[in-house]
C-alpha cells in the first residue's frame, strides 16, 4: 500500500506540514505520527501512513480487511468476525458556530480548528464510524472523527474505482486500525483510528502531506 500513496502522491515529506501564507494553521500536531510513545502502535501504524514514512524501511505490511463495499458517503470492510463502516454526511453550515479570519478563510468549526479543505466551508464531515467485532460494537465518541471533513472514500483510476482506505489488523491480534486518507489540492490528512481489545484507544491525525 505504501508504494501506491507514494505514486498517488509524488515526491511527500511527512514532517514538513503546508500552510498557507494568507491565513494561520489552528490545527494541533498532539496527535500526529511524530507523537506516539507506545511502541507497538507506533510500529504498526509506521507500516502504512504516510506520516510514519521514515520509519516504514524493513516493516512487512499488517494484513486487512476486504472492502465489501463503497460509495460516495461510505465504505464498508468486512472479514475475521468484523465489520467496519465510514460513512459521510452533508456538512449544515448553520448548526455550527464558523470562525473566519480576515472573513475570508474558515480556520475554525465551533471553536476548534478542523481537518479536510482548510480554509474552506466543507461540503461534506465524517458522520459516524461503526466498528463491530465478534458481535460487540464499539464505542467510538463522536470527538473521534466529528473535526474531519470532506472525506473521499474511492477515486477513479483509468476507469476502475479504487480505495486507499484500509483496515489493518496487528500481528498479535489485540489491535485494528481504521484508516481514511483525504488527498486535497495543496495538502491532505490521513487519521487512524486504533481500537485495541475491543475498545477504541485513540487516533493519529497527520496532515498538510505536500504534493
Amino acid at each position: 500500500m505504501k508504494s501506491v500513496l507514494l505514486i498517488a502522491f509524488g515526491l511527500l515529506s511527512a514532517s514538513t506540514f503546508a500552510q498557507n501564507s494568507d491565513y494561520p494553521d489552528y490545527r494541533s500536531k498532539k496527535e500526529i505520527f511524530s507523537r506516539i510513545t507506545e511502541k507497538d502502535i507506533r510500529n504498526d501504524i509506521a507500516s502504512f501512513s504516510m506520516g510514519g514514512i521514515d520509519e516504514s524501511v524493513g516493516k512487512l505490511p499488517l494484513k486487512s480487511l476486504p472492502i465489501t463495499g463503497f460509495g460516495r458517503d461510505f465504505i464498508s470492510f468486512s472479514g475475521n468476525n468484523m465489520e467496519v463502516k465510514v460513512t459521510s454526511a452533508p456538512f449544515d453550515k448553520t448548526k455550527h458556530k464558523l470562525g473566519f479570519y480576515e472573513e475570508s478563510y474558515l480556520v475554525k468549526i465551533d471553536n476548534k480548528p478542523y481537518f479536510g479543505d482548510y480554509g474552506k466551508v466543507p461540503k461534506t464531515t465524517v458522520d459516524n464510524v461503526t466498528v463491530v467485532i465478534d458481535k460487540d460494537t464499539v464505542a467510538i465518541p463522536p470527538t473521534a472523527y466529528n473535526d474531519l471533513h470532506n472525506p473521499i472514500f474511492s477515486f477513479n483510476d483509468k476507469g476502475v474505482q479504487k480505495s486507499q482506505d484500509k483496515v489493518f489488523l496487528s500481528n498479535d491480534g489485540r489491535r485494528v486500525y481504521v484508516y481514511l486518507l483525504k488527498q486535497e489540492a495543496g495538502g491532505s490528512y490521513e487519521v487512524s483510528w486504533v481500537i485495541q481489545d475491543k475498545k477504541y484507544l485513540r487516533r493519529v491525525v497527520d496532515f498538510g502531506f505536500l504534493k
